[in-house]
């Protein structure tokens, strides 16, 4: 099976996260939170490029601050530069992949740094099985919907919803044209899938990894910093 682009958005300000830096390039353990998601990503034997997506203004930090951490990840290609949202930072991405419809390009958070090689070795074991794969977990938690005063309208049924993680996978000539079609209705999605959604083309989901959250909050930092703390202790080996 062919090998794989991997996409990485670190575009983002962080705003939810109410930090002095941009979330990705604040410090976890001894390197920055996008140098942990790019390590992790990088011995992947198909993987064979990773391209980093940073903000139109990120340049300079992303040369102090990952500069000197590149030549330990040589597949990590020069930066493009994203949009406004991130949906604008994907569509820059695939436009600079100069490669065939049948490349396979996954699109990942860069604030995700416990990403782990089972988990994209579920996605890309997929492959001969659908042109769309992303990963999720069964919710465990009651889901309700409520309204704009916080009222409960309805109980969900939670065997059929799943939180939905990244990478996603697609072939590059789906991803591509389900992103020129978003653009041309001026549809904004919450993720790459629903643009792929929107073409009713079907969307494979395989399991997640409970430990691939998405740093957003501070809290979440600190325990992103924990479990990389434990993966690396020899009593956790």
């Amino acid at each position: 099976m062919s090998s794989c682009t991997m996409i990485v958005l670190a575009a983002g300000r962080g705003t939810r996260f109410a930090g002095a830096l941009p979330k990705q390039y604040l410090p976890l353990g001894q390197y920055p939170l996008l140098w942990h998601t790019l390590h992790r990503i990088h011995p992947h034997p198909k993987i064979d490029h990773i391209l980093p997506v940073i903000a139109p203004t990120g340049e300079t930090l992303w040369q102090q601050i990952m500069g000197p951490h590149l030549h330990l990840l040589p597949k990590v290609t020069p930066p493009v530069t994203g949009g406004a949202q991130r949906q604008e930072s994907v569509y820059r991405a695939l436009q600079t992949l100069d490669l065939p419809d049948e490349h396979w390009v996954a699109i990942h958070d860069g604030a995700r740094p416990l990403i782990d090689l089972p988990l994209l070795d579920r996605l890309l074991a997929a492959r001969d099985q659908n042109d769309a794969i992303i990963p999720g977990l069964q919710a465990a938690d009651t889901i309700k919907q409520i309204d704009n005063q916080s009222h409960i309208t309805a109980t969900l049924e939670r065997q059929k919803i799943c939180l939905i993680q990244t990478p996603q996978l697609f072939r590059l000539g789906l991803i591509r044209h389900a992103h020129q079609q978003a653009l041309h209705d001026n549809f904004l999605g919450t993720d790459d899938a629903s643009l792929v959604e929107r073409l009713q083309s079907p969307v494979l989901l395989v399991p997640g990894s409970p430990w691939n959250i998405k740093v957003t909050y501070p809290q979440d930092q600190h325990w992103a910093a924990w479990w990389l703390q434990q993966e690396e202790s020899p009593t956790w080996k």
